[in-house]
């Protein structure tokens, strides 16, 4: 391809960048003000110096434009709620006595005030803490966090765009606050929102802001007529201001759909879409709806979510493409850079001709930058960026690292028949209540416990050569029989090991699977502080050998009590990962399904009655558009399955899920036909047992009485009050008691206190069960 188009000028911005620093600055600056370490004053500093590092990166990388407002000491969303003063009623007062500890309040919680519901972010792994809106919600304007840092930037000589999450996307997230009606549309107070933002965008303006960004990645989804008449009437209102500055309205993670016409149509000054293939059709669209005539147009050609190197010439050739379509063609990428990783430089263990293929953040600032210089000055001006580019990307077209030949062999074998238990459920149900004689509402936990300071030291002294393998294993074995011993002290009916020897559910499983490849720093934001490594699914997945099996036996010879074998699902294994973008999603999971197959028929063969086998991606991987869900359901439910059919009848099949909404896929949970589901369910106030209950969902379930995302530790007397609204759902004899997720984020004194507490409930609400 050759472009000369000598009266271009195409700038470079992104939309927001990774928050955390080289080394995590961020997360052990507030973990260390959690725990009265690090004082409120050398958190902001630590803070502030990380905004200054992105933004001077950014700056030397040749980026024209940069973001500001997306950085967050937690969620932006949260910060999105304190900007428009939605602060719940119950949180006020720590607000009022100090900002800082009543933000963390409403992240976190305290021992006596619930914490927001967190949920998943669109169809990615970052988790935001949900709006509580009702119809007596007031809202003010409280600009200063945006304001300071758009100021902090400028007085760096940076040019900079406020990035706001925009506010029908804001009350689209949001929920009805607890005590108002269920059917509370938070949409309704558009219009008492809008004057809010719009004191804020004069606010931003006054401080020197050109342009201003209001991201509405809520239109991507299916909306209604009326929710489209909402972003109509909003960005009416708010692009007829007189004090504002010039707006961009952007979207990303997927095609707009009917919304493009109406953000097209409405008096603003630019739109920023997504043109990656996750977006098919925005391009297409645009042309039909004519275009943005004397508008700006942000093309993200550049996948913000996932890892591969883009091919520079393929985005040029969109971006050629959008050249007639608007009045000014700028380059992104498309979403925020939130979602990658911060820069393959820090990577020595991968070699360093498959670490051509990857991308983080630095390295897909410097393909926008370089995307914009061949569209301003041509092809010529790029030609040994694109020539290297044509090889890396050729490099992993053809590389063995890639292909298996035996991998796909046994895909290609695979019959429905593989993927069927081979008896009914209520014939199952049968066979494990005679083999595994628990009690009424067994107990039981999610898998992991506490990761403490010990555990993450001995890692550290094995690969740093201080302790050998056998050193190591002493000490694991050391941490498995304190965990056995305490929930046999407790009175725990189903145990687990506590997982201590693994360091992340997905890359534990994946440093041990052929096609995969780990990172050393390739950490990405979860939610607040937790932050992970994705693992990198580069080539055909196979398991050369046991995984689990060996740490699970032995814990098991520790008690006579079941204790569960544990696994990550292959829908899990693949959201959490960084995905191949050259074959079907559905047939990479097939390839971790057969290969997480072996693991539990080795299980079961090693004596291990109860497997579970988690997927607490499959809401979150579920497409954003209806019409697209089904296609994915199909291939997620069948991986399932062919991971956990080659069993016994009287092994029993658990599966587990966590923090997303599971009303719309209850049929699908209800398709992987598991034994036992566990449920993220404390937050949320047993709603997702009311869901099964609609449904008629017909097995076990546990959901979750013990919110593990917050420090507070619930009292036996709360647990014990959920469980008895999960029995309104739930049959005793179907309702398994647990908490929401594993406890590897907690620490020991809460995690015993909490259990105890969950057992206590559970014997009480026996109790009330077996009185006359």
């Amino acid at each position: 391809m050759t472009t000369e188009h000598a009266t271009v000028t195409a700038r470079s911005t992104v939309y927001g960048y990774p928050r955390q620093g080289q080394n995590r600055e961020l997360k052990k600056a507030v973990e260390g003000y959690w725990k009265g370490r690090v004082t409120a004053d050398a958190l902001r500093a630590t803070a502030a110096g990380l905004r200054r590092t992105n933004w001077r990166q950014l700056v030397d990388a040749g980026v024209d434009e940069v973001p500001t407002g997306d950085f967050s000491y937690y969620d932006h969303v949260l910060d999105t709620t304190v900007m428009v003063g939605a602060v719940p009623d119950r949180h006020r007062r720590a607000v009022a006595t100090d900002p800082l500890d009543g933000y963390f309040a409403m992240a976190r919680g305290t021992q006596d005030v619930a914490p927001l519901e967190m949920t998943k972010w669109f169809d990615t792994n970052y988790h935001y803490l949900v709006p509580e809106l009702g119809p007596d919600t007031v809202f003010t304007a409280d600009s200063a966090k945006q304001v300071a840092e758009l100021t902090e930037a400028v007085a760096l000589g940076a040019a900079a765009r406020p990035v706001l999450v925009g506010p029908v996307t804001y009350l689209l997230l949001a929920k009805p606050a607890p005590g108002v009606a269920a059917d509370f549309d938070p949409l309704t107070l558009l219009d008492r929102l809008l004057p809010v933002y719009a004191e804020v965008l004069a606010d931003l303006r006054a401080a020197g802001a050109e342009w201003v960004q209001l991201d509405e990645p809520a239109l991507v989804q299916d909306r209604t007529r009326a929710e489209l008449d909402a972003a109509e009437r909003a960005y009416h209102r708010l692009g007829t201001l007189t004090d504002r500055p010039r707006l961009l309205v952007a979207s990303y993670f997927g095609r707009l759909g009917e919304a493009l016409a109406v953000l097209a149509k409405a008096p603003v000054d630019g739109l920023a879409l997504d043109f990656t293939e996750a977006a098919a059709g925005n391009l297409d669209a645009l042309a039909a709806v004519g275009g943005l005539p004397g508008k700006r147009l942000v093309a993200g050609v550049v996948n913000g979510r996932n890892i591969w190197i883009n091919d520079l010439e393929k985005s040029l050739s969109t971006l050629g493409t959008l050249l007639g379509l608007a009045g000014r063609i700028d380059v992104a990428p498309s979403c925020s850079l939130l979602h990658v990783p911060l820069d393959t430089a820090a990577e020595r263990d991968i070699e360093p001709q498959v670490l051509r293929w990857l991308a983080f953040a630095r390295q897909k600032t410097a393909e926008i930058v370089t995307l914009a210089r061949g569209l301003t000055q041509g092809t010529g001006a790029i030609a040994a960026e694109l020539a290297a580019n044509r090889a890396d990307l050729a490099s992993r077209a053809h590389s063995p690292v890639t292909r298996d030949p035996a991998v796909r062999a046994r895909t290609a074998a695979v019959t429905e028949a593989d993927a069927r238990r081979s008896q009914p459920y209520g014939e199952r149900a049968a066979a494990q209540r005679a083999h595994l004689g628990l009690p009424l509402l067994p107990t039981t936990t999610i898998g992991s416990f506490p990761q403490t300071a010990e555990l993450r030291t001995a890692r550290a002294d094995l690969r740093a050569g201080r302790i050998d393998a056998a050193g190591y294993e002493e000490r694991i074995k050391a941490e498995i029989q304190e965990v056995i011993s305490f929930q046999e002290k407790t009175g725990l009916d189903v145990l687990v090991h506590g997982e201590a020897e693994r360091n992340d559910m997905v890359q534990y499983f994946a440093e041990q699977l052929t096609g995969y490849l780990a990172t050393q720093h390739g950490w990405v934001q979860s939610y607040g502080t937790r932050y992970v490594r994705p693992p990198v699914l580069a080539g055909d997945i196979s398991r050369p050998a046991p995984m689990t099996v060996g740490w699970t036996t032995y814990a098991q010879s520790l008690t006579g009590r079941p204790v569960k074998g544990m696994l990550t699902g292959p829908v899990t294994m693949l959201a959490w990962s960084f995905v191949r973008d050259d074959q079907p999603l559905g047939e990479t999971a097939r390839q971790v399904a057969l290969a997480l197959r072996d693991e539990v028929n080795d299980l079961e063969a090693a004596g291990t009655s109860v497997i579970q086998v988690d997927e607490p991606a499959l809401r979150e991987t579920l497409p954003l558009r209806a019409a697209d869900h089904g296609a994915y359901l199909e291939w997620a439910t069948e991986s399932f399955r062919l991971t956990t059919s080659g069993v016994r009848p009287d092994t029993q099949i658990h599966t587990h899920m966590c923090y997303a909404e599971f009303g719309d896929i209850v049929q699908a949970i209800d398709d992987l036909d598991a034994d036992v589901i566990s449920l993220e369910a404390a937050r949320s106030h047993m709603q997702v047992a009311h869901e099964l209950a609609e449904h008629g969902y017909p097995r076990e379930a546990g959901p979750g009485v013990y919110d593990i995302h917050s420090p507070r530790v619930p009292a036996a007397a709360e647990a014990a009050e959920l469980l008895r609204t999960g029995l309104k759902a739930i049959p005793a004899g179907r309702l398994w008691v647990n908490p929401d997720c594993g406890l590897k984020t907690r620490g020991w004194p809460e995690t015993r206190t909490s259990l105890e507490n969950l057992v206590a409930a559970a014997r009480t609400v026996r109790g009330e069960l077996s009185a006359p």
